[in-house]
């Protein structure tokens, strides 16, 4: 009797509000994901589906020969014995650009945060905010100066070019997340493993950096995301082939395949999916993350 009540409470408690927020939430999840639906079957189509009448549907011959095309764009080198400025050695570029930065910013953030907090030294308020000050500039303002610098010293169309503004830019954020992670770790750790016989470096490496995991997740994926989407320096900053981002070279399959929108739909899902399936794998190292870091005490 009594689980048949509480069953009967369960269905009680489903009712017209619980039924609207449902199809709200339903109708939210078809909106966020139509485009990565319509952008996959986009590059599976031809030219006459998709500037004919069937441009959302799915398609009526499935042409994955669009990925063969894009994965064969560029020449073979024969001494580097790799494809020039094609898809495959854009996707590289991404990738290591964006692992070199990002392990960039965690090192600088964390140690940065670190004397920040845990050390006592006159003027840190004044650099923390002089750090905060990163958040506001806009990358459009440094384009110019840092297209001037690069010029000068001959590091235009380098990895270089990329790597020390992205992490530049990133850098403010990281301090940011990773200030609010460890000002909640007692201080009490640190005396502690000062009586045992650890300084500064050691109370950094043994103590602070595995706690901080969940803050160096947070900052790892915001910085690759960043990294691996952006455009407009990597469309400025780099103009040899070798060494272009791949959305640089999605974005140059609009004029060199025109006529072939499947095509340039095989290289935007290339391009896109990736950072798709890292953070469908790692959402819940963010959201602990952000909880971790709102729980005080």
């Amino acid at each position: 009797m009594a689980k048949s009540e509480s069953s009967f409470r369960s269905v009680r408690k489903f009712g017209p509000k619980e039924l609207a927020i449902y199809i709200g939430l339903v109708l939210w999840a078809v909106i966020n994901l139509f485009p990565v639906y319509w952008l996959f079957t986009f590059s599976l189509k031809s030219n006459d589906e998709i500037l004919g009448d069937n441009i959302a549907g799915l398609p009526r011959t499935w042409l994955w020969s669009n990925y063969s095309t894009v994965l064969a764009l560029g020449g073979k080198d024969s001494e580097l014995g790799f494809f020039n400025g094609g898809i495959i050695p854009g996707f590289v570029n991404s990738a290591f650009i964006a692992v070199v930065t990002v392990g960039l910013v965690l090192i600088a953030s964390m140690m940065a945060t670190f004397a920040l907090t845990r050390l006592l030294w006159k003027g840190k308020k004044r650099m923390n905010s002089f750090f905060m000050l990163g958040l506001t500039i806009p990358v459009h303002v440094a384009i110019v100066p840092l297209f001037i610098i690069l010029g000068n010293l001959h590091l235009k169309s380098t990895y270089i070019a990329l790597i020390v503004p992205y992490a530049a830019f990133s850098l403010a954020m990281g301090i940011l997340v990773c200030t609010g992670f460890m000002q909640d770790i007692p201080k009490e750790l640190d005396e502690a493993a000062c009586i045992d016989g650890c300084g500064a470096w050691g109370i950094f490496f043994r103590v602070i950096v595995p706690l901080m995991k969940p803050a160096v997740a947070t900052v790892a994926i915001y910085t690759l995301l960043q990294c691996w989407n952006e455009f407009m320096f990597a469309s400025i900053f780099i103009s040899d082939a070798r060494h272009k981002t791949i959305p640089v070279v999605a974005q140059a399959l609009n004029g060199a395949h025109d006529r072939d929108y499947g095509a340039t739909g095989a290289a935007l899902v290339l391009a896109t999916f990736p950072v798709l399936i890292f953070y469908i794998f790692f959402s819940k190292k963010i959201q602990d993350s952000f909880i971790a870091g709102a729980v005080k005490g």
